[in-house]
């Protein structure tokens, strides 16, 4: 399939006006065609502008109409697979594999807010009946729904070409909630992007939708983005990205004059806690798996173990010299961008001239461009407490070892790391007491806790949390990953004593639906 290099708006392709964007082979540092030209504020305000059109009526759409539209998306991704696949190993470097498998997670996710829509559980039907005869006061009859927020702008990740970014998980939530999407395609990947893009303008054709539920709009710098978020017909965001870019988004969207929310997943060093009976059982097998988990993509994954904490002694010592031996036969991988290299070596760079941090191991240097050389660096408890600096995410295959002087430090450290996707307590039985007191702790600081597992990797299902207290995301209500995603872009309205033929279908007597119901405080259905 070819490529254009256009924007997306509605149906339409339609060539931009402003800067040249061009992916860079990332293994090569060859310029790829097609070049894209950014768009301005003319292609944001059309897309906005149909956007806002189609939502009085893609918002109403059937369960069963809008379930089936995810399912062409897929579908339609499906179709092109080799094609993606073929794309995106030139745009990201990445190797087949984990782009074949991306895909896979790109269309599950997308059948799985299908299987939700259908459900109606999100629609979350509430009905307290009208009791005129209560005294002292007759009750009204109220009935809730939830119901979509409006069109959402949805920001494509530079580490994930599939699965966050065209129709990602954002994207799959919004649509599922029923709002349109205005996506700002990733610079670093536009191709893919095209290639996705173009998949769901094929869906919303075939589902006879209207056209301004999808559009993908490219631009360099940060122009196109602001001028996204500070659209009045925009009512949310999406984003996955850098602390720095997140922030700013958010300080637009509140500085409207209608603010909106932004859901901005950030950064995270996802804290790795080596507890006493675990770490001396098998410290030097723990030191090997966690330089797998730590390599994995070149460290690209906001899940990455970026901290790992453990008493000082024998034990986390043998940790560290596994661990180091391993880093040492770590081969260099491509990264995904010139840009993301650079932003590594400067962390890098960054611990290692940092006076209170010791280089235990280096990894293989590589022949070609924008190779990562996998880190392992090691500092006191006090030392880290200390200097905030050292909790800044390095985003790539380097982590940092604390030894602390006991379990009351490791404690404190814990009490003093900032918010985080993920938090891990590797334990054996004899720990128990120690992580129950780590615990109440970490439930405050991250989304999702782990227990003799590694952070990396997020399964798309119902119960995940991919989420956390600032700076790991900006809401730390919500998650990015997982059916519950989609209350996101949700809002509950409430309808008092509207007669029947006003009534919302999932409202209505004799439930036509047939959705899980609250009548008077007990659930039917």
């Amino acid at each position: 399939m070819s490529l254009e290099g256009k924007l997306l708006i509605g149906q339409q392709a339609v060539s931009g006006e402003r800067a040249e964007i061009r992916a860079i082979n990332p293994a090569s540092g060859e310029a790829l065609e097609p070049v894209y030209r950014g768009g301005g504020e003319a292609e944001v305000a059309r897309a906005c502008e149909l956007a806002e059109a189609a939502f009085a009526s893609y918002r109403e759409t059937s369960l069963e109409d809008r379930a089936t539209f995810l399912e062409t998306i897929a579908a339609e991704i499906e179709a092109v697979s080799d094609d993606l696949t073929q794309r995106g190993m030139a745009e990201t470097g990445l190797p087949q594999a984990r782009l074949e498998g991306e895909r896979g997670r790109t269309c599950g996710q997308l059948r799985l807010f299908a299987a939700v829509v259908r459900a109606g559980e999100w629609l979350d039907v509430r009905h307290d009946p009208a009791l005129p005869e209560r005294a002292p006061m007759p009750r009204a009859d109220l009935r809730q729904r939830h119901i979509a927020l409006g069109p959402v702008a949805v920001f494509g990740a530079s580490n994930f070409p599939l699965a966050f970014s065209v129709a990602g998980g954002d994207t799959a939530s919004a649509l599922a909630a029923g709002c349109p999407v205005v996506v700002k395609g990733h610079s670093a990947h536009p191709g893919t992007s095209e290639l996705v893009g173009r998949a769901i303008q094929r869906a919303v054709a075939k589902c006879g939708l209207p056209e301004g539920v999808f559009s993908l709009l490219f631009g360099s710098g940060r122009e196109i983005g602001q001028a996204l978020v500070s659209d009045p017909r925009i009512q949310a965001v999406g984003f996955t990205g850098s602390r720095s870019g997140g922030t700013a988004l958010m300080q637009t969207a509140q500085s409207r004059p209608q603010p909106i929310p932004v859901y901005a997943e950030m950064s995270s060093i996802n804290p790795v806690f080596l507890l006493p009976e675990a770490l001396k059982a098998r410290g030097e097998a723990l030191g090997t798996a966690f330089v797998g988990s730590l390599n994995m993509g070149a460290g690209q994954f906001c899940t990455n173990p970026g901290l790992v904490l453990g008493v000082k002694g024998e034990a986390l010592d043998a940790f560290v010299k596994a661990a180091g031996e391993a880093v040492t036969a770590s081969g260099a991988q491509t990264m995904l961008t010139p840009g993301i290299h650079a932003a590594y070596a400067d962390g890098l760079g960054a611990l290692a001239g940092n006076a209170k941090v010791r280089e235990i191991a280096r990894g293989q240097t590589g022949d070609g461009p924008h190779q990562c050389q996998t880190g392992l660096f090691v500092a006191s408890a006090a030392d880290f407490l200390a200097d905030e600096a050292l909790q800044a995410e390095v985003f790539g295959a380097t982590s940092l070892v604390i030894e602390c002087a006991d379990l009351a430090e490791m404690q404190r450290v814990a009490a003093g790391l900032e918010g985080q996707l993920t938090a891990t307590l590797q334990l054996d039985d004899g720990d128990l007491e120690a992580a129950k007191g780590l615990l109440p702790t970490l439930e405050r600081k991250a989304g999702r806790i782990l227990a003799n597992g590694w952070p990396t990797g997020v399964e798309v299902c119902h119960a995940m949390v991919h989420g956390g207290p600032y700076p790991a995301t900006s809401d730390s209500r919500t998650t990015s990953v997982g059916s519950a995603a989609i209350h996101r872009f949700l809002r509950p309205v409430c309808y008092q004593d509207l007669p029947a033929g006003l009534l919302p279908e999932a409202l209505q007597d004799g439930n036509p639906l047939g959705v899980s119901r609250l009548v008077d405080g007990k659930r039917e259905g």
